[in-house]
């Protein structure tokens, strides 16, 4: 099967180009039939950007909190966590890779079983940024962010369970596209070093942000005074109302770097987390500017003097 049309590729493309038309929208105020307008405000809207919706009793009872967000980095933590394992016995000790596991990947691949053989050092790395990535946001929900009330819909909830599983599938679903050169040292190229780089850098502003809106909610002391939604202000702030959205894009971004910037794949998931961001930081964003009337005028939702 041709890489551009293999399953994973289709997935991902019809992801990111269900969170493009939902963007197109909501930013356009294009009103669907009434009941189904319903429908889909609740379905893209989550936490503080739910609250002024009106919404049926029987919709109510879909309601998720959203303290469960820590949920879907712990399942990644673990999950992500054993497909590495595989893949470190694979390339150390020359094991192969679990049956169910290659019969998962030739589903969405349609490659043999050879093209799981050897793996090359970028899968490897991006497994292990992924890995960090899932258990710095787990510590984020657990010990830093302090959620408010808010709520999620359950189809929101079952979507970011299923999500990490798939992204931990599709990284080593790349491996038949990139080259193979021998050994893992001959391997190492400069951009493995750039993407690791950036990756710092974005998960730096990515745990700054998230600490800065927590610190709103909390006295001198760290102890929480008030769940409240506050006007940002501060670093990142200035420039965008969801920085840790600009982060997570630029997280993605990284990655592909760390790929060469040659898989179609990975471009696929970095196309799907812009349009995914983009529709949640344009609902925050809007949400501050009705909430505040002194939100400056000048900061945009998602990228700085674009959108």
């Amino acid at each position: 099967m041709p890489d551009s049309i293999a399953i994973v590729n289709i997935i991902w493309f019809l992801l990111a180009l269900c969170f493009l038309v939902a963007f197109c929208l909501f930013k356009f105020s294009l009103k669907l039939p009434h009941r189904l307008e319903h429908v889909f405000q609740d379905l893209i809207r989550y936490g503080k950007t739910k609250e002024h919706i009106k919404r049926s009793n029987w919709q109510l009872v879909f309601d998720i909190s959203k303290r469960c967000f820590y949920h879907f980095y712990a399942v990644s933590v673990m999950w992500n966590g054993l497909l590495l394992l595989f893949s470190l016995c694979s390339v150390v000790m020359n094991q192969a890779l679990p049956d169910w596991l290659i019969n998962a990947l030739w589903c969405l691949t349609g490659r043999s079983r050879a093209a799981w053989n050897e793996l090359h050092l970028s899968i490897l790395l991006l497994q292990v940024l992924l890995w960090v990535h899932s258990l710095r946001r787990l510590l984020e929900c657990l010990f830093v962010s302090i959620f408010s009330n808010g709520v999620i819909h359950v189809v929101q909830y079952a979507f970011g369970l299923g999500y990490y599983i798939l992204l931990g599938l599709t990284v080593l679903c790349i491996n038949s596209s990139l080259p193979q050169s021998g050994s893992l040292v001959n391997q190492l190229a400069w951009h493995h070093v750039i993407g690791t780089l950036l990756f710092i850098w974005a998960s730096l502003l990515q745990n700054r942000s998230l600490s800065m809106l927590a610190k709103m909610r909390t006295d001198s002391s760290g102890k929480v005074e008030t769940l409240a939604h506050k006007m940002p202000c501060g670093g990142w702030f200035e420039l965008v109302s969801c920085p840790h959205y600009l982060a997570e894009l630029l997280i993605y971004v990284a990655m592909s770097v760390c790929c060469g910037c040659s898989s179609l794949t990975w471009w696929l998931v970095v196309l799907y987390v812009l349009c995914n961001q983009a529709l949640a930081a344009q609902l925050c964003h809007d949400y501050y500017r009705s909430k505040f009337e002194t939100y400056p005028t000048q900061r945009k939702a998602f990228i700085p003097f674009v959108l």
